[in-house]
């Protein structure tokens, strides 16, 4: 059987439960073969109620009273006596509430977990729960493969539909020349005979994903190498004039970057470089000057920015220090006049265009567009990238920018086709930000120093997490965080910041904010980026063990932009902290703290959707640089041999999708 053979040609599989299997987006042989378990149990090793010690568990038992025991601050906890033939235990579970309607008392369960002396008493503690008759009881190999569910599918369907695909398993071609063993891998991920028989199957298989990713970003860049565009050459001593004038000396890094992008901007292959910095380390005024740079050689250059509120913010900054050398323009969804205005760009009278997805509807038209910039880029779409650069008459030079640091890994795998400028220095004057986390229950300290910081004519960011994903739940929260700080400082003006609000109330309440006429800010992450108060000296966010690191720092990097010392409060959701928000605690390095999160809490964390839209890694994690190591050898190896993918249909397939995922052009 073909690995691309529809799911029915499987032994067992008639057209109803292909039906189910794909709404869960199993389609073909390889879809079910790259299902792969999330767990494995030995159920083997089940015991008597009162033949337990303590240790890891498995006990086969019905359930008697299930119930919540209580509720409090967000904990949840459920109690239920296990029993069987020989005695009873009991089994605690925390934060799954699920679990009262799942234990039936008429049936019988599985349970395997740890078996603690707590609280005065044994007990199982988050036991994982299997019922019974889904569980095989006749398993050729000791450790048994557990499935994630997929609606009416259980795991002992996949494990059936796996153990008819055996002998088809058995005979998969090699998916990467010159790397065997795949066969024998996808049998010891699903059918091993111990831990280690499916550590070394997942290790191949997560090293053939990379390789997949790594390829992928290799042919990237040698299609990108072989694009050209109109070069632009510096003046110098134009650019000599226009720093001159600037109140501030650029940092070294900010030179660096510089030199590495003239450098790019004056080859006839377009630049595709990102400019990596940690909050408030110059990028933007590099971008600038990149712009100026353009302008001097006739071309234009347009900079998208994720928010309304930020592309204000650069356009007012930017024609503040370079309107005498750019013509400057803000194009958003606000903008008034835009017929007038969209008529200027397409004429060439307008050098720098700042704006937002106004830029990229189809009746903006640019006169002769040479160099593109995207601020905070992993915002942005492939196909919105994509239709910028699409503006221009030839392919323009790219500059995207991001102040979420991106870890080596993540430039290695993810970004291998992007040469990379880092601002590893922040600029003379910026301070460090006092920060520090606090118990939900230990507030009062926190809001006697805000208070006082708001006394000396300070003002302070509330940020509020939104509860979920609904548009109702963010407006509730923040509203009710809103009217009870309303209430408690009835001395100060308090203004409400969120998503859902219009562009010209989010505008009016930014500009009071920025204007001092709002001294407490409550408002959603919708400050992330971009805000530029420097009278804002305290930041407090609520429930701030629910964001990755890499977003708090963000958040943080909001304040600590005046001469005052400044405060970040992170107000812990849980009765003890995490070892997360100790990390930003302790330290005031994005980079660090980027490497953290992508080590706990992988690289969605840090990219939401990815750069490039969901790359659906299953198997590997680009934190393993062992094998990033090892797929990237095996990637240079297949080019150096002169070996073709698209020879290899499976591979080629594969491969093509992560190009579309990892390009930006």
């Amino acid at each position: 059987m073909d690995i691309a053979a529809p799911v029915e040609e499987i032994k067992g599989i008639g057209p109803k439960t292909a039906e189910l299997l794909r709404r869960a987006g199993i389609f073909t042989l390889r879809d079910l073969a790259y299902y792969l378990p999330r767990t494995y149990e030995n159920f083997q090793q089940a015991h008597q109620i009162s033949e337990l010690r303590p240790g890891q568990v498995v006990v086969k038992a019905k359930v008697e009273n299930a119930r919540l025991s209580r509720k409090s601050r967000g904990l949840t906890i459920v109690e239920a006596t296990l029993r069987d033939a020989s005695g009873a235990i009991r089994a605690v579970w925390f934060n799954q509430a699920y679990r009262v309607k799942q234990l039936s008392a008429d049936k019988e369960f599985i349970f395997t977990g740890k078996l603690e002396f707590s609280y005065g008493r044994y007990q199982i503690m988050n036991p994982a729960v299997h019922l019974a008759e889904d569980i095989l009881q006749q398993v050729d190999n000791e450790l048994q493969a557990i499935y994630p569910a997929k609606g009416n599918l259980k795991s002992a369907n996949f494990h059936k539909f796996l153990a008819a695909s055996k002998s088809y398993l058995a005979q998969l071609p090699d998916l990467i020349p010159n790397y065997p063993g795949r066969a024998t891998a996808m049998l010891d991920v699903h059918f091993p005979s111990d831990a280690n028989e499916a550590k070394k199957g997942r290790e191949y298989l997560a090293t053939e994903e990379l390789f997949c990713l790594l390829l992928a970003s290799r042919l990237n860049r040698q299609q990108n190498e072989k694009l050209r565009t109109t070069p632009i050459k510096a003046d110098i001593t134009i650019l000599k004039k226009a720093l001159a004038r600037l109140p501030f000396c650029l940092t070294n890094a900010q030179r660096r970057a510089l030199w590495e992008i003239l450098q790019d901007m004056a080859s006839e292959t377009p630049m595709n470089r990102l400019l990596q910095g940690d909050v408030g380390s110059g990028k933007t005024m590099v971008a600038a000057l990149s712009a100026l740079v353009a302008a001097r050689g006739g071309v234009q250059t347009a900079l998208m920015a994720p928010t309304e509120v930020l592309a204000t913010q650069h356009a007012a900054s930017l024609a503040n220090s370079f309107g005498q050398d750019l013509r400057i323009a803000l194009l958003t969804g606000s903008t008034k006049h835009k017929a007038v205005l969209k008529k200027r760009i397409a004429q060439g009278e307008v050098d720098l265009v700042i704006g937002t997805h106004a830029l990229i509807t189809d009746d903006t038209y640019f006169n002769n567009l040479g160099l593109a910039i995207i601020d905070e880029q992993h915002r942005f779409g492939v196909a919105q990238r994509q239709k910028l650069l699409g503006k221009a008459r030839t392919m323009p030079h790219l500059l995207s920018m991001t102040a979420t640091p991106i870890p080596r890994s993540l430039q290695l795998t993810i970004f291998g086709d992007l040469a990379v400028s880092v601002l590893d220095e922040l600029p003379a004057g910026r301070k460090a930000i006092s920060t520090k986390v606090v118990p939900q229950k230990s507030q009062e300290q926190m809001w006697r120093d805000v208070e006082e910081q708001l006394s000396q004519g300070h003002q302070v960011y509330y940020v509020c997490k939104k509860i979920d994903n609904t548009n109702s739940s963010e407006l509730s929260s923040v509203k009710k965080e809103y009217e009870r700080i309303v209430k408690k400082y009835r001395q100060y003006k308090v203004g409400l910041l969120h998503g859902r609000m219009k562009s010209a109330e989010k505008e009016a309440v930014m500009k009071s904010f920025s204007d001092g006429r709002i001294d407490i800010l409550v408002c959603t992450t919708v400050v992330e980026v971009g805000v530029n108060v420097p009278n804002a000296t305290s930041m407090i966010i609520a429930d701030a063990d629910q964001y990755g690191l890499s977003q708090l720092h963000q958040l943080r990097g909001r304040v600590g932009r005046g001469d005052a010392a400044s405060y970040c409060y992170l107000v812990n959701s849980k009765d003890a902290p995490s070892r997360r928000l100790r990390e930003i605690e302790n330290s005031q390095d994005g980079f660090y703290l980027a490497e953290v999160d992508l080590k706990l809490r992988g690289p969605g964390e840090i990219y939401g959707s990815l750069q490039h839209g969901a790359l659906d890694l299953r198997i590997a994690s680009v934190t393993d640089t062992k094998l990033v190591h090892r797929a990237d050898q095996l990637v240079r190896q297949f080019l150096q041999q002169g070996y073709n993918v698209l020879k290899y249909k499976e591979l080629s397939a594969i491969v093509r999708k992560y190009q579309r995922l990892t390009t930006l052009n």
